[in-house]
């Protein structure tokens, strides 16, 4: 399955899957990650590293000095975990009710540590600076802008940035780098409408938010047919619809809820306008006040040409050419993208599937679960994207 020697001992491979199993059994949700940042800290100080908690709340940074003079690398992993109860009956599964690491997040920190570790050895050789970036609260999105408010992209400024994601959509052994464009935009809406509350039998008599509502959502159907490039992946998700009391009564207002994912940053700017230009529209020619909410809460995930071809050439090292794809895109979001949009870099997917052990379940599923193999597996292409940007 791999092709490169390995930089990771045994033991190195032995105390990644033991913290991953620690931090799995132990999961916090997003800006509540205390013990998390607590253990990471800790074995950070074993190490003797520069180091700031606190950061963005709950983040850690910590930063490898390398006596030879050099450009800045920044590694990033999340930290959160998801409010959903875990099914697995595994002896690492989750010891607190309705939380559970069901994307992998205790996976990144596990491998991160490793490559502080190995960084750390590696100080009196290493050619300019790592910084290692422990971040709270990517499910929610808000981690990364909070962590980059307090400082993390200064002193030293990183020149690139990487970070990994274990990926039920592919097998364990295979990478994933995809040059631009790879997970979605994340945007979020609430629309509530107000009519004039009446009798069900004598709708006349009132103005009714809930027709007005319904032809909303139809019509925020044409910003993707009508007004976007069929070239263009965009999606508009209407998900959550809101209205009345009672089978007899014409509410007074109507709510709903929803989102909007797209790749292409050019796209993604002009979607606000689009959006209050539909519903206003509507709800004006149909008599009814409009209340619009509509929230960023994450960029267009774009992995940088020149970057994606250094992590691709770190990965084909790794597990062969053969196992090297590209092409892997969602419209699911990550926070990633805030450090993608001010520093060059690349956002790698490491192949966590065994459909042998039965390891299958995809992200966000209550039996959610990754062949641990995979670990050493993302931990080596990280280093040797990293060691490649150094050294170049």
């Amino acid at each position: 399955m791999k092709t490169a020697t390995s930089s990771f001992t045994a033991a190195d491979v032995e105390e990644m899957v033991a913290t991953r199993r620690d931090l799995h059994a132990h999961p916090e949700l997003a800006f509540e990650e205390q013990r998390t940042s607590a253990l990471v800290a800790e074995k950070l100080k074993a190490l003797g590293l520069e180091m700031r908690t606190g950061v963005g709340r709950t983040g850690v940074l910590a930063t490898v000095r390398g006596a030879r003079a050099g450009r800045t690398v920044l590694l990033r992993a999340d930290m959160d975990a998801l409010p959903i109860q875990e099914e697995n009956a595994v002896p690492y599964r989750s010891q607190t009710p309705g939380k559970m690491h069901a994307c992998g997040h205790d996976c990144h920190t596990s491998v991160l540590l490793a490559l502080a570790r190995r960084f750390a050895r590696e100080r009196d050789t290493l050619r300019g600076a790592v910084k290692l970036c422990f971040q709270p609260a990517e499910e929610t999105g808000g981690g990364a802008e909070a962590m980059i408010k307090d400082g993390v992209l200064e002193a030293p400024k990183p020149d690139a940035a990487f970070g990994i994601h274990v990926w039920q959509d592919l097998d364990l052994g295979t990478i994933g780098v995809t040059p631009g464009p790879m997970m979605a935009a994340v945007d979020e809406f609430t629309v509530t409408v107000t009519g004039k509350g009446a009798h069900a039998a004598m709708p006349h008599l009132g103005v009714d938010p809930v027709v007005c509502l319904a032809h909303v959502v139809t019509a925020l159907q044409t910003i993707a047919s009508r007004n976007v490039s069929p070239l263009e992946s965009v999606v508009v998700s209407v998900t959550q619809l809101k209205a009345g009391s009672a089978f007899n009564i014409i509410p007074e207002s109507a709510w709903l809820n929803g989102t909007v994912r797209v790749f292409d940053p050019t796209v993604w700017a002009g979607l606000p306008d689009r959006f209050e230009r539909v519903v206003r529209g509507v709800c004006e020619a149909l008599g009814c006040r409009v209340e619009i909410r509509y929230q960023r809460c994450n960029r267009p995930t774009v992995n940088d040409a020149g970057m994606a071809a250094l992590a691709r050439a770190a990965a084909v090292d790794v597990v062969g050419e053969a196992n090297v794809v590209d092409g892997v895109r969602t419209m699911g979001g990550e926070d990633f993208s805030a450090f993608l949009a001010r520093v060059p870099g690349c956002f790698i997917a490491v192949g966590s599937r065994n459909r042998e052990k039965g390891l299958t379940w995809d992200h966000h599923h209550p039996r959610f679960d990754v062949d641990e193999a995979s670990l050493e597996i993302g931990a080596e292409v990280l280093l040797r994207a990293a060691r490649r940007f150094l050294d170049s």
